[in-house]
């Protein structure tokens, strides 16, 4: 049987290898330009015009798909995806009597075909009566404002809360104010569905990274116990991960169990919505709103390229193969993202994530001061680029004798995801400062014409990426939610003048996050602690700053 898990001390030679080869080619696509630059102006014009002829060529899909999954998510978000989930109830029935009229709608002729396809093989498709989605909230030590609006968004969900099984996985790390909120929700919420769980992961287990990996992969484990006890299936039931922020939209229980159904390959799937840092854009600091409307951004253009998705975040899979496959690694910090390699391995290639066209709203980073709150960011982008961990696991899979996936496609896999790591950590860089560096490196490059036009070159280039930025500003503001009404219109000006910070945040988060991940990869100094992004609501700061006052009060 394939070894799905990642090693925690020893490493091969060539695992090691492939750890270093992100930082390698990072470092290599920068330190190519002085060498060319140093041999030939010529050269370090040709290979710099390369790079941003990529670019552009990216730029141009990038804004066509951001236009696309915008319109697409608004769209999905018009449906009314329980009337289509009752209409599985009963397919032909529905089949026979569904209007044409209903045709513009979103996704309506492939319903209108699901239908058809249900009832020719009913015994194929369970019904959705006969389904439980178990929500799996992983919390640290969040405070009660910070969880609470979740579970409340949880209630409004447009499905049946009665088949909703819900489950508080909370850290033992959190002390005694986290077990405590933890019981305060379940007094407050615990009868208002199928069930309410409160799970508690020990501290210090063996085997595990510090990390939501375990958290979650312990809750899961419970289930596995107590589901067999009342009589439900795992095939029944759809497992949902949150953060303690997230907030899915209301029909997103409804959406996925439809989309569980009428897939027969159901087992082989797992369903990702669209993350939206939105929930508290207004109140945070004007960096972190770009870093929030960009992450927002990618992921809508990651929905529309359903052959690159992979999973992040907070998404939906199948009980059953979380069983079979011990549910998420307890490895790694970054556990979303290797879920998709760990299942892509486990299923022998036969695994796909399917794009879910609503959103889960997250928070964007927000701390108790401005300086806690830039390197709170910093720290969770370092964590996310801390995904390039993904490449030796993926690499020595493959060149495997036993290996279980089709050659070429995961060639193409592993060519996309170290493609993603070493563009995020250098072509930020390449782009601002490279056309300066033949002029500097070399002395004869002052005769040079192709390196003298270099930088007019790339300030054209720059010209052109204002209209991407002009459609992420116009879009960004038809994305966010109401304003506050503690804030006076001027914060709407606010809002537009932060996108001259785009360049910074690209470079001094974006790239550097990425290099400070990969060089320690590098360098074999491995991140096992999960960095928890602090979850602050605009209520818990005041409340903090207000104690802080008051202790320093009380010491005077």
């Amino acid at each position: 049987m394939i070894d799905l898990e990642i090693p925690l001390k020893e490493r091969t030679k060539s695992y090691r290898f492939f750890e270093m080869l992100p930082a390698i080619l990072s470092y290599g696509s920068i330190i190519l330009l002085f060498v060319l630059s140093f041999i030939s102006p010529i050269l370090a014009a040709v290979y710099l015009l390369l790079v941003i002829v990529t670019i552009i060529v990216k730029a141009v899909g990038i804004a066509s798909h951001t236009i696309g999954g915008r319109r697409r998510l608004d769209r999905a978000q018009g449906i009314d995806w329980a009337k289509r989930l009752r209409q599985l109830e009963d397919p032909a029935a529905s089949y026979a009597r569904i209007e044409p009229r209903d045709s513009d709608e979103f996704g309506f002729r492939q319903h209108q075909e699901n239908l058809r396809l249900v009832s020719a093989a009913p015994d194929m498709f369970p019904k959705p009566s006969s389904l439980y989605n178990a929500v799996i909230i992983a919390a640290y030590n969040e405070a009660y404002e910070v969880i609470d609006p979740t579970l409340q968004t949880v209630i409004n969900a447009s499905y049946d809360r009665k088949r909703l099984i819900v489950v508080l996985a909370y850290e033992e790390r959190g002390g005694e104010a986290m077990k405590a909120t933890a019981e305060r929700l379940k007094e407050k919420y615990g009868h208002l569905f199928h069930s309410f769980h409160l799970v508690e992961h020990p501290k210090d287990m063996p085997n595990e990274v510090i990390g939501k990996g375990g958290n979650i992969t312990h809750a899961g484990r419970y289930l596995k116990g107590w589901l067999p006890e009342q009589g439900i299936a795992y095939e029944d039931v759809i497992v949902t991960t949150l953060d303690s922020d997230n907030r899915p939209h209301k029909t997103y229980f409804d959406y996925v169990t439809y989309e569980y159904i009428v897939h027969e390959n159901r087992k082989h799937l797992s369903y990702q919505p669209v993350s939206l840092f939105l929930n508290n854009i207004w109140d945070a600091p004007a960096p972190m709103r770009v870093v929030a409307t960009g992450n927002s951004f990618w992921n809508i253009i990651s929905s529309m390229r359903p052959h690159t998705l992979r999973n992040f975040a907070s998404h939906s899979q199948p009980m059953d193969a979380l069983v079979e496959m011990d549910f998420w690694s307890t490895r790694t910090i970054v556990e979303d993202g290797h879920q998709y390699w760990r299942s892509y391995f486990y299923f022998g290639g036969n695994y796909a994530v399917t794009p879910l066209s609503v959103p889960i709203y997250q928070d964007a980073v927000l701390s108790e001061s401005y300086v806690k709150t830039l390197k709170a960011q910093f720290i969770q982008l370092r964590r996310w680029a801390y995904g390039a961990s993904d490449v030796p696991y993926v690499a020595t899979h493959i060149f495997s004798n036993e290996r279980n996936v089709p050659l070429l496609g995961a060639i193409g896999r592993l060519v996309r995801l170290i493609d993603g790591h070493v563009t995020l950590a250098s072509v930020s860089i390449l782009v601002a400062f490279g056309g300066w560096v033949p002029l500097l490196v070399n002395i004869d490059a002052s005769r040079s014409v192709a390196a003298h036009q270099l930088p007019e070159v790339i300030s054209i280039v720059q010209r052109v990426a204002m209209l991407g930025l002009l459609i992420t500003i116009f879009l960004s503001f038809k994305m966010l939610p109401p304003r506050p009404e503690r804030y006076k219109r001027r914060r709407s000006i606010g809002m537009l003048l932060q996108w001259i910070l785009m360049p910074v945040t690209a470079i001094v988060y974006a790239s550097a996050s990425a290099f400070t991940s990969q060089t320690l990869l590098f360098l074999g100094k491995y991140l096992d602690k999960f960095d928890v992004t602090e979850k602050a609501t605009r209520e818990s700061v005041v409340r903090a700053k207000q104690a802080k006052v008051d202790r320093d009060a009380a010491r005077k």
